[in-house]
Formats: C-alpha cells, structure tokens, sequence
C-alpha cells in the first residue's frame, strides 16, 4: 500500500492559467446571481452582498492572474486596496463617473452607492478566495 503523495507545488504559468479559469467561474457565478437572484426569490441581502463577495473573489483572482509569483498574503493585501479604493470612489462624482456607473458594465465594476457593509462583503470574498486558492494551488505527484 502507497502512503501519501508529496505534493508539488503548480508552476506560476499553470497557477495563472488556473486562477484565470476560476476568475470566469466567480464571473459566471456573480452574474448569474445578479440576474437570476431576484427571478428566483433569493432574498436581497443574498443577491446584493453575495454579488459583492463574489466581485472580491474575482478581484482576487484576477491579481494572482497579473501577478503569479505573489504570495497569497501580497495578493490580498492589493486586492484589499483595490476593494477599498472601489468603494470610496463611489463617494467621488463627476459627470463622466456618474454616467458609467449608469451603465451595466458600470454597476458591475464600479456599483452605484457608498456602503461599509460592502466592505465586509469584499473581506469574505477575499477570504473565500484564498480559500479557493489553497485547494487548487497544490496538486499531488503521480
């Protein structure tokens, strides 16, 4: 009988490739919630907050996407300053923001009002994706 497989850490190329398929998943996921969310009677704080924790987790990824030779705790300390500096730039309005954030990619990206609970919503996002991160950053050595 074999005992445990050491595990061998995914090369950077590969890691990028991976955080990249799972970056569409958390898109997929986080749209599907916003459209059909409401449709099937999920419940506002579900739609609302889930959305915002899935736009963290993409972020997240993304970052481990541009950068693949980061540690997980670089990786979320940008991703945090990009979840902050998201939200208090929806405290910033100039006419051309404003008209953007109308839109639906602008909604999307950027969202429409300031609130601190997004805040929370992004460090669980975050959390969730380097939770992610760690179960599909390792693989085992045939």
């Amino acid at each position: 009988m074999r005992g445990a497989q050491p595990v061998k850490p995914v090369a950077p190329r590969q890691r990028s490739l991976i955080r990249a398929a799972l970056a569409l998943v958390v898109i997929a996921c986080g749209l599907s919630l916003r459209w059909y969310g409401f449709p099937l009677g999920l419940p506002a704080f579900v739609v609302k907050y889930g959305g915002s924790l899935l736009w963290a987790t993409m972020v997240f990824l993304l970052v481990g996407v541009v950068l693949p030779r980061l540690t997980r705790s670089r990786m979320t300390a940008i991703a945090a300053v990009i979840a902050i500096a998201v939200e208090f730039s929806r405290l910033v309005h100039t006419p051309w923001l404003d008209a953007f954030r109308l839109t639906t990619a602008g909604a999307l990206l950027l969202g429409r009002i300031f609130s601190l609970w997004n805040l929370v919503a992004y460090a669980a996002g975050i959390a969730f994706g380097v939770w992610i991160d760690r179960l599909v950053g390792k693989r085992r050595v045939d």
